[in-house]
């Protein structure tokens, strides 16, 4: 098969060939293998002539600063007030509280439920709810308060049946967004308020506090249509809890702000 070029005028937006990136891949490429890259500067000759130079190993900071670079062809469009970061590789915002339609089909429901024994859609009260999604999947954490957060701010686990204890959405069949943009926010929102929740995850039903445990918890909000989710029964979100595999709440790690969340999600 031929090869294929792409070709542009670098001169006429004023760019200068300044450096290369190689990649290292042992095995084929169909194939899952090591991989390594590095970075190089490109010298001149004396008759215009580009050259690679000796490289150094690519590290997250030489890709963030390419990406930044880059990036600044993107589009600029207005934030909308509930929108905290918009990154190529991150999205995040909030919800205030509020009431919503749940949609409820436990698989084992305990036997002295009294609205959620059947499937059924009912309208419960939710915690304000703060959402990261990346390229690799969806955080939802609930806040303590019903306010837009800060980077101080410290997290609580989300009380949503779909979500794991290390804040991630299990996604089961749920369809994913296509991207990263403002305009996918819905469809996230969708994917966590308007799927069926069948059964907790491993670990969720330590990240509330009190008797009962986190359905009976639902069902009481359910059977008497409450008004306001009681946000001091849920666990604060850990930095222990956010660790890849880690899904004990608690354990008597720090907090996790939504500062740190974002520094861990940009590394």
């Amino acid at each position: 098969m031929p090869g294929h070029s792409t070709r542009f005028d670098a001169a006429a937006g004023d760019l200068v060939l300044s450096g290369a990136i190689l990649l290292y891949r042992a095995g084929s490429a169909s194939q899952a293998a090591s991989a390594f890259a590095s970075i190089h500067s490109v010298e001149l000759d004396d008759d215009g002539q580009p050259t690679i130079a000796a490289g150094v190993p690519l590290s997250r900071a030489h890709l963030r600063q390419w990406t930044e670079a880059l990036g600044r062809t993107t589009r600029p469009e207005l934030l909308p007030p509930d929108v905290l970061v918009a990154h190529a590789d991150m999205l995040a915002w909030w919800t205030p509280a509020q009431v919503r339609p749940a949609y409820f089909a436990l698989s084992n429901p305990p036997p002295d439920l009294r609205a959620l024994s059947d499937r059924t859609i009912a309208p419960v009260p939710y915690p304000a709810h703060l959402f990261v999604a990346t390229r690799s999947g969806l955080g939802v954490y609930a806040l303590p308060t019903d306010a837009r957060p800060m980077a101080d701010t410290e997290l609580r686990h989300s009380p949503v049946l779909n979500v794991y204890a290390n804040g991630q959405l299990c996604w089961g069949n749920i369809a994913r967004p296509g991207g990263l943009d403002l305009a996918s926010i819905p469809a996230f929102e969708r994917a966590v308020f308007d799927s069926w929740s069948t059964h907790l995850n491993p670990g969720q039903e330590r990240t509330v506090t009190g008797r009962g445990g986190l359905v009976r918890l639902w069902d009481d909000l359910a059977a008497r249509r409450a008004k306001r989710f009681p946000v001091g029964r849920l666990r604060p979100f850990t930095t222990g809890a956010g660790q890849r595999g880690g899904q004990t709440p608690g354990g008597g790690a720090e907090p996790m702000t939504l500062g740190t969340l974002v520094a861990r999600g940009r590394r």
